[in-house]
C-alpha cells in the first residue's frame, strides 16, 4: 500500500493512500487506527507533501564502500550516525536551495526506512516488526562546509537539504532493490540496496541502542558511489526500483 500526504486548495495537509491514479484519504493514524476512504481525487491535481512528519531525521553515512573510496574515507567498523533537522524536509517537486554559503552542494540519492512503532534495544532478529515502510531520500549535503567543519550539522542541515517521497510503501523488499540517480537526465549514480555495508536491521538494532525509535521516525541508509556537484537550474530524480521516484528543482537562493 503506498500511504502519503498531500493538501489541495480545499484540503488541509493530511494523510492519503495511492490505488492507480487517484488518491483516498485516510481517517485516523497511518501508524495506528485507521480506515482508507473511498480514492476520489486525481493524483495529479494535488500538492504531494514529505509522505511523514519525523520526529527524528536519522542518517547514516559511509554504508556503501564505493562512496566512502570516492571521498578518501576508510570504511567503519560501526555505522557513522548523524541527523538532519525538520526544517530540511521538502516534497517532490519543491525546490532544493543552494545557500550562498557553500559552493559545492552535492546530491546523495538513498532508501530512507520509516519506523512504525516505538522501540529501544530492538534486536536485528526483529527490526523488520519496527518497519513501517519505505520511501526515497536525498541527502543533500554542502560539501565544502562538511569537509571544513569538526560536524557535519552545517553542511547536512540547510533548509531544502532533505527532499523525501512521493510516498511510502509498506508492501517492498529492501533486499535489492537498483537505486538510480539523475541530474538533469545524465546518469550519475546506480547501484544496489545488497551492497550496502550495514543492512537495515543491524542499523535498526544499532541505532535503538542508543535512542528510542518512534512511530513516524526516518532512517537514511546511505549513498552509492556517484555523488556530484548541483548547479541553478539542475534536476535531480532520484529512483528506486520498487517505489517509485523522487524528483526536485535545483535553485539558488537568490534565485528562489
Amino acid at each position: 500500500m503506498k500511504i502519503l500526504r498531500f493538501e489541495t486548495e480545499y484540503r488541509a495537509p493530511r494523510y492519503g493512500w495511492l490505488y492507480e491514479d487517484l488518491v483516498g484519504e485516510v481517517d485516523g493514524d497511518p501508524f495506528g487506527a485507521f480506515r482508507r476512504l473511498d480514492p476520489d481525487v486525481p493524483v495529479d491535481s494535488i500538492r504531494l507533501l514529505p509522505p511523514v512528519a519525523p520526529g527524528k531525521i536519522i542518517c547514516v553515512g559511509r554504508n556503501y564502500a564505493a562512496h566512502a573510496q570516492e571521498l578518501g574515507n576508510e570504511i567503519s567498523e560501526m555505522p557513522v550516525l548523524f541527523f538532519k533537522p525538520g526544517t530540511s524536509l521538502i516534497g517532490p517537486g519543491e525546490p532544493i536551495i543552494l545557500p550562498p554559503q557553500s559552493q559545492q552542494v552535492q546530491h546523495e540519492a538513498e532508501l530512507a526506512v520509516v519506523i512504525g512503532k516505538r522501540g529501544r534495544w530492538i534486536q536485528a532478529e526483529e527490526a523488520m516488526d519496527y518497519v513501517f515502510g519505505y520511501t526515497i531520500a536525498n541527502d543533500v549535503t554542502a560539501r565544502d562546509l562538511q569537509r571544513s567543519d569538526t560536524t557535519w550539522t552545517r553542511g547536512k542541515g540547510f533548509d531544502t537539504f532533505c527532499p523525501l517521497g512521493p510516498w511510502i510503501e509498506t508492501a517492498f523488499d529492501p533486499a535489492d532493490a537498483l537505486i538510480t540517480c539523475h541530474v538533469s537526465e545524465s546518469l550519475r549514480q546506480m547501484a544496489s540496496t545488497r551492497d550496502m555495508i550495514f543492512s537495515i536491521p543491524r542499523l535498526i538494532a544499532f541505532i535503538s541502542s542508543v535512542m528510542t525509535l518512534e512511530s513516524g521516525d526516518i532512517i537514511l541508509t546511505g549513498t552509492p558511489a556517484g555523488v556530484g556537484d548541483l548547479q541553478d537550474g539542475d534536476t535531480v530524480s532520484i529512483t528506486v526500483e520498487g517505489l517509485g521516484t523522487l524528483t526536485n528543482p535545483v535553485v539558488s537562493e537568490h534565485g528562489a
